[in-house]
């Protein structure tokens, strides 16, 4: 896949040439922070345009469209980090920023000259169009139109349809203090969609959506239509549901968005700096079985057009796919420069940030447990008594000792192997190491999520995907209202 103009041409027209700044400026940046004795050092420029559109009981209520760009400068020196940004990307406040960041240093180290070099070799994952422009402004209200309507055709008992679109557009650029220099145009659009039904009194909701790395052409009727009756679907269930039942049992959690369980309870656990400082259940740990035989887990930034999938990462390293458990061992954690230098290790491309006013982190892409051998139907064949929680809604997670709480937005009962009725308040117990080692059967149907997911870390919110096949796990809490 390819772009025209390259990633580094978009980056010069939006970001270096309208402030008069070239490489000639950029080496003068770097001549002013390497004065002092630093291990590392770069300058993070973005450029960001984003809109949303809501729509609600029929009209569109709310619209929203900003631009923002600026240039982060970061300086390290052993486990120290100086960091400053400006959403002036002109030389005098980058000398500025430069000056600021040093000074964690101390002064005296020999100079020497950065040559900048234009190394991203990494290969495009997506287009680069930018989605916002793909339609008109009233293009974009007919598609949440046509959607109402849509969901509304699902149902009679369709009481109320939200749906929001959403867009965005970025180009960035990573200068390190090796002479690398790397780009991305990064688009990203999500439609997102929630119903409710209403019968007899009892109203319940449901959700559905998708988006990924591409423009609103994406979201043909055929497409609106699978995200009306998703949602309705889920909206039905709960209608019809009954109190969910309460204690330890068999839980079979089905494939796609469920795989959010396994970036909240193991996925962070699996990060450099949560290992680096020890604070996670994973720690020192390589090398070890920390799950069952036959799970494993990867972090793939570099699946084409995923939401979750970059080209390079926000230090300007292609991203990659990282094996973390393999057949039930801990091989690795995901890496950013700074903690893979600080323990040894190499950078997997999973430094990510927020934006050119954040520090990077490392962060997860897509990550899926991979596929076993076992038909879904024979997993739930298995199953006496049970839960199937075949989506979920929220849930909240402790990195140290890796305890999570989830709540399932859609769940049936398992009764003598077959799928029967669904419930209602169930919430899913337990610890994210203990949990892998409770997974008995896995299936051969592994699916990602369709493109919605979102992750926060110190205050940091980032596109990410997740998957897995159809899971067996074994003596897991179910919290319940029966």
């Amino acid at each position: 896949m390819s772009t025209t103009p390259n990633a580094l041409e978009w980056a010069d027209q939006y970001l270096l040439a309208p402030y008069g700044l070239d490489e000639a400026g950029i080496g003068k940046v770097f001549s002013e922070l390497m004065q002092h004795r630093l291990d590392y050092a770069d300058l993070y420029f973005q450029y960001h345009r984003a809109e949303g559109w809501s729509l609600e009981e029929g009209i569109v209520k709310a619209g929203s469209f900003s631009i923002e760009q600026g240039v982060g400068v970061r300086a390290i020196s052993g486990e120290k980090t100086a960091f400053a940004y400006s959403d002036d990307i002109g030389l005098p406040a980058l000398l500025s920023a430069a000056r600021a960041t040093r000074a964690i240093a101390a002064a005296g180290a020999a100079h020497r000259p950065v040559a900048i070099e234009a190394r991203s070799g990494a290969r495009p994952l997506y287009r680069g169009d930018d989605p916002l422009r793909s339609l008109e402004d009233t293009a974009k209200v007919s598609l949440l139109e046509r959607l109402e309507s849509l969901a509304r055709a699902e149902d009679p008992r369709v009481t109320q349809v939200m749906a929001h679109v959403a867009g965005s557009w970025e180009v960035v650029m990573v200068v390190r203090n090796d002479g690398h220099m790397a780009a991305d145009v990064r688009p990203l659009v999500r439609v997102s969609l929630t119903v409710i039904l209403e019968e007899g009194g009892r109203r319940e909701q449901g959700s559905a959506g998708g988006g990924g790395r591409f423009d609103y052409a994406w979201f043909d009727d055929a497409r609106l239509g699978e995200y009306a009756r998703a949602a309705v679907h889920q909206a039905r269930v709960n209608l019809d549901a009954i109190a969910a039942p309460a204690g330890t049992m068999t839980v079979v959690l089905g494939s796609g968005w469920p795989g959010i369980l396994l970036h909240e309870a193991i996925g962070h656990g699996l990060e450099g700096d949560f290992n680096r400082k020890g604070s996670s259940a994973f720690s020192g740990r390589i090398g070890q079985q920390v799950a069952a035989r036959g799970v494993t887990v990867v972090d793939d930034g570099t699946i084409p057009d995923r939401r979750g999938s970059l080209t390079i990462d926000d230090e300007g390293n292609p991203t990659q796919r990282t094996v973390l458990i393999e057949d039930g061992i801990l091989t690795g954690y995901m890496q950013d420069l700074l903690n893979a230098r600080l323990m040894g290790a190499a950078p997997t491309g999973n430094g990510r940030r927020e934006s050119y006013a954040h520090l990077p982190l490392p962060r997860m892409t897509n990550t899926c447990m991979l596929n076993g051998d076992k038909d879904p139907e024979e997993i739930l064949r298995s199953v006496k008594r049970g839960l199937y929680a075949a989506n979920f809604g929220g849930g909240q997670v402790d990195i140290t000792s890796g305890k999570f709480v989830f709540s399932a937005s859609e769940a049936y009962l398992i009764e003598n192997g077959k799928v029967t009725r669904p419930v209602k308040g169930a919430t899913l117990i337990g610890n994210g190491p203990d949990v892998l080692t409770r997974v008995s059967m896995i299936g051969n149907d592994l699916a990602l999520d369709p493109g919605v997911g979102t992750c926060g870390k110190d205050g940091q919110s980032v596109p990410v995907g997740v998957g897995q096949p159809t899971l067996r796990i074994d003596g897991l809490t179910v919290g319940g209202t029966a």
